[in-house]
């Protein structure tokens, strides 16, 4: 973007860059990578105490007051992103981009194949954000999916792989039935072994386990579950992601998070009975 001087950021534009830059996990820039490019840039590291976003933020907040510009954040993402800092990991570079279109994109900016930063266009609300982002994990937030999901798929949400984040989500489900259950099954054995009726009480049950209604709902959420380990689960774990026949559209990942969603707040409330 040349010499010229670029308007002033606003406080909380940058707050959300930084948030992006300095996150605690992956892909987040670590304090060592933060204080060698504010070095290199020569922007002072004003807060050198504070955590990485705090720190960030005010080197870059007192950088741009005391030029009255915006150059100095422009110039920092630009060599926080130098496609060359990621030769080693190229999905870094992929996840921290996507990261930042949702608040480059309330800027009327993107980040480009080279790491700089170039006009795109802007969103002025939240929703337009999220679309114009286009970031899985955008959307996500906004389903308010189970914590239970993120936690067991958070790398392929931010590698924005479908293939795998479905996999890891719905592995995720048999997981928890595990831990529930104190099993070491799988599957439909799994699922027989957590909701099976034939000695009462199942070791795990949704509702108070009386009634015809409640035993209905009972073996369909079983049935649901046996359902999505063979739709969603199965196929992946015998197919590579590159062969044709297998794949997963946008849509129907972010409906199958919903539905595992539906199932680990079930699961919340559920009555546990171990087996002796």
């Amino acid at each position: 973007m040349g010499t010229t001087l670029h308007p002033m950021w606003p406080a909380a534009s940058v707050e959300a860059v930084c948030k992006v830059l300095a996150d605690t996990g992956w892909p987040g820039l670590t304090g060592a990578e933060i204080g060698k490019l504010l070095a290199m840039l020569g922007i002072a590291d004003v807060s050198p105490s504070a955590s990485k976003r705090d720190r960030l933020w005010a080197a870059l907040m007192t950088k741009q007051q005391a030029n009255q510009a915006g150059n100095c954040i422009i110039r920092f993402i630009a060599e926080a992103m130098a496609p060359g800092r990621f030769l080693q990991d190229p999905s870094r570079f992929d996840a921290l981009r996507d990261a930042l279109d949702e608040p480059l994109a309330l800027m009327a900016l993107r980040v480009n194949d080279e790491g700089r930063l170039a006009k795109a266009k802007g969103g002025t609300t939240l929703d337009e954000v999220a679309r114009l982002a286009g970031r899985l994990r955008t959307e996500l937030n906004r389903r308010s999916v189970h914590p239970e999901i993120v936690r067991y798929c958070e790398e392929e949400i931010l590698r924005k792989s479908l293939f795998h984040a479905v996999f890891e989500a719905t592995k995720g489900i048999a997981e928890r039935l595990r831990q529930m259950s104190r099993s070491t099954l799988d599957g439909s054995d799994l699922v027989d072994h957590c909701f099976g009726t034939k000695s009462p009480p199942p070791v795990i049950r949704i509702n108070d386990f009386i009634t015809e209604t409640d035993l209905s709902e009972h073996k369909g959420f079983a049935n649901l579950l046996k359902g999505v380990f063979g739709t969603f689960r199965n196929p992946p774990a015998h197919t590579p992601r590159a062969t044709v026949g297998w794949a997963i559209p946008e849509p129907d990942a972010l409906d199958l998070f919903s539905m595992l969603s539906f199932m680990h707040r079930r699961l919340d409330n559920a009555a546990v009975t171990l087996r002796r």
